[in-house]
Parts: structure tokens; C-alpha cells; sequence
């Protein structure tokens, strides 16, 4: 065995012993509901909405909540494994267990009956493999790893946004696909409110008043590191080059994945044409004020192509990319847009104006059964209406 398993496999056990020990002590309380999450250290996303409609309804559900960014320190590492520990205990005595990424306590234990553990993915679509999709690709788990730890298992219940999709899911996560429910992204159900994307409108051009009468721009590259961290980002695209050829009629937002650590520098005389954007706004609420996406492989052209708006891809190294991750769909002829690999052409074709709807249009329906900000509320009911499921 891989002796740097070993750390690993002791939080395992140590994980295990406290589930069990709650199995014995505790019952499943029926009105528990835990959300966790290792991305943020707050309640956001699609973690946030199906909160909001748990208590819309008023039930008389209690909620507990896990949220631990994780830090590479050593002090971090403590701290990790102690949250580890809180979660297995959670886990032992939540009637609903919800999540929204990769949460190790659920892979460590083997859940008791009715719990369900259910996965709402913080990724629409499905793009970028992930999971068992990557096994021998130097992202994935190898497959010592996987003997261990079973990553992604016990998940009762998946939720994605199209049942186009629910092949790829159940192969990344090594389950059936009768688990999988095509009822939604919760976190899109923003997009459908209107009040609310004019209210961060008013708010974005009082924080930023300099770009009141500029077409957005918003430059959001994909997450490069592994596990939850990456090195410092440096922007591929030439922000002097293009605020020269651009800047007249548009305004460049650039935002980073929360794992990534920014590094980004922009120099002083092109602070008038481009801005980081850290913390001031959520991704979703940048997505409705922005007029052209720019990205390389992130999710999030799902969401934005609920908006109808034009997007651009901008990507160097796509054949490294592949050999590192892949896609589920030949990414040239999947993406809905121009693929760009310098920044003279992206200028010219954001100038040129010259945009092809109809792509984002036919991805958006490919990708979402529903386009009716209700996903919330149909995940909610479909798991108050069901009995849980027998592990």
C-alpha cells in the first residue's frame, strides 16, 4: 500500500468510529437537515436556495450547517479533520444530508437507514469529466485510492439539469441512474428573478459607477489546481492589448474560482478598463450584469446560457487539457461559441459584434429541461414526498 494513504486512511477510521458510536447513541432525527460543504464557509449557492425553500414551506425542520474551506497549513489540516469528525455525527443523525461537492465523511462510512445523502452538484451541465470519469488521468483518483475510499458513493439522490446529462453523472459517480433526478439547478433560480437582477444592476453600477455605460465583459477561467487549491493565476489574455482594440466601447470583469489564489496583477493605467472582482458579488449575480462571457472550460457556461447571451471561449492549451481531465463531449464541436487562443482575435470578434445566438439557444435546451426558476421547489417537494432510500 501507498504509505501516503496511511494519513488518510486513519481519518477514515477515526470518521467511522465516531458514525458509529452516534449510530448506537443517537437516533435519525426526522426533521434534521444538514447542509456541508467544503467550497465556502457560508451558506451560498445551490446550498442556499433549497435552504430557503426547506424553510419557505415551514415544516418545523431543524437545520445544521458544516461549512470549512479547507487551509494547507498544518493548523488547517487539524482543523479539517475535526470538522471531519462533527460531519460523521451529523451523518449518523440527519433525516437529510445535502452537499455540493466532494465531501470525504460521506465516502467513509456506510449510512444508516433513513438518511439520505443527496448531492446537488455545484456544476450544471456536464462538461469537464470528473469522479470515476478521470480514472487514469492525472486529475482523477488513482485506483489504490478508490479501493479505500470510495469516492462519491452513498448518494441516495443526485439532481442535475437535464436528463440528457444523467449517463455522464452516474458514470463520475459510480452509481445507478435511477438515483439521478433531471429536476433542476437550485442556484439558477435567480436568473428568473427579475426584481432581484435589477436590484445587483443598481448595485454593481454604484460599487462601480466607471463602467455605468460600458458593455461587461466578464473573464471567468476554470479551476487549474488539485484537490482545493491552486498556485497563482496568470491571466492568458493581454488586458493592455485588449483594452487598447476594446476598451472604448467595453470593460473587462475578471472572476476566479474559490479554490484559486489570485496573484492576478493589473496595472495601474488599466484599472479604468479592467477589475478583479473579489468577494463583492457572488458568481450568478456577476453573471446577470455581464453582456459577453469569456472562459475556457468552466461550468458556468451552463448557468449563463439561461441569459441568452453571447459567449467566447479562450483557450491555449486544450490539447494539454485533455490529456490532464477530457470532457463528456468533443469540446470544438459542444461549446457554444468561438474558441479563441489570442487576444487580437478575441478583440476583433468582441468589436465585430457578429454573435451566433442560435448555438447558445440550442445548448441551453440541450442542458435544461426546465427554464422556470422553480427548481427549488420541485427538489424540495421530491424529497419531502419520498421515503428514503435503502442503502
Amino acid at each position: 500500500m501507498n504509505v501516503k494513504l496511511i494519513p488518510t486512511l486513519m481519518v477514515k477510521y477515526l470518521i467511522r468510529t465516531v458514525f458509529f458510536m452516534s449510530c448506537l447513541l443517537f437516533p435519525v432525527n426526522q426533521k434534521k437537515v444538514t447542509f456541508a460543504s467544503y467550497r465556502s464557509g457560508k451558506l451560498e449557492g445551490n446550498l442556499l436556495y433549497i435552504h430557503e425553500e426547506f424553510r419557505r414551506r415551514d415544516e418545523g425542520h431543524q437545520y445544521h450547517f458544516l461549512f470549512k474551506k479547507y487551509q494547507g497549513s498544518l493548523m488547517g489540516k487539524l482543523n479539517y479533520v475535526m470538522h471531519m469528525l462533527q460531519a460523521s455525527h451529523a451523518v449518523a443523525t440527519s433525516r437529510y444530508f445535502i452537499i455540493d461537492d466532494f465531501y470525504f465523511p460521506v465516502y467513509a462510512i456506510k449510512p444508516r437507514k433513513g438518511t439520505d445523502i443527496v448531492q446537488l452538484w455545484h456544476a450544471a451541465g456536464a462538461f469537464k469529466k470528473f469522479g470515476y470519469s478521470t480514472i487514469g488521468k492525472s486529475f482523477g483518483p488513482s485506483r489504490e485510492y478508490l479501493k479505500h475510499i470510495k469516492v462519491h458513493s452513498n448518494y441516495t439522490r443526485v439532481y442535475v439539469s437535464s436528463g440528457n446529462i444523467i449517463p455522464h453523472y452516474a458514470e463520475a459517480f459510480d452509481m445507478p441512474e435511477e438515483n439521478i433526478y433531471p429536476l433542476g439547478l437550485p442556484r439558477t433560480d435567480f436568473f428568473f428573478k427579475e426584481e432581484a437582477k435589477e436590484s445587483i444592476r443598481r448595485e454593481f453600477n454604484i460599487k462601480f459607477p466607471e463602467f455605468k455605460n460600458k458593455k461587461l465583459v466578464l473573464y471567468a477561467p476554470t479551476f487549474r489546481g488539485s484537490s482545493h487549491s491552486q498556485g497563482k493565476f496568470t491571466s492568458p489574455i493581454d488586458i493592455p492589448l485588449l483594452k487598447k482594440m476594446a476598451g472604448e466601447e467595453f470593460a473587462l470583469l475578471i472572476h476566479l474560482h474559490p479554490y484559486m489564489r489570485s496573484g492576478l496583477k493589473i496595472d495601474n493605467e488599466d484599472r479604468e478598463f479592467a477589475c478583479h472582482i473579489e468577494g463583492q458579488f457572488t458568481i450568478e449575480e456577476l453573471l446577470t450584469v455581464t453582456d459577453v462571457l469569456i472562459t475556457d472550460y468552466s461550468s458556468i457556461i451552463f448557468d449563463y446560457s439561461l441569459l441568452g447571451r453571447p459567449i467566447v471561449f479562450f483557450a491555449a492549451d486544450l490539447e494539454d487539457y485533455i490529456k490532464e481531465r477530457d470532457f463528456y463531449f468533443d469540446y470544438k464541436s459542444f461549446i457554444p461559441g468561438p474558441l479563441m487562443t489570442e487576444t487580437h482575435s478575441l478583440a476583433r470578434w468582441l468589436v465585430k459584434g457578429n454573435y451566433d445566438m442560435k448555438k447558445v439557444s440550442d445548448f441551453r435546451n440541450f442542458f435544461f429541461d426546465y427554464q422556470d426558476g422553480r427548481a427549488s421547489e420541485r427538489i424540495v417537494t421530491h424529497l419531502l414526498n419520498k421515503e428514503p432510500k435503502q442503502h
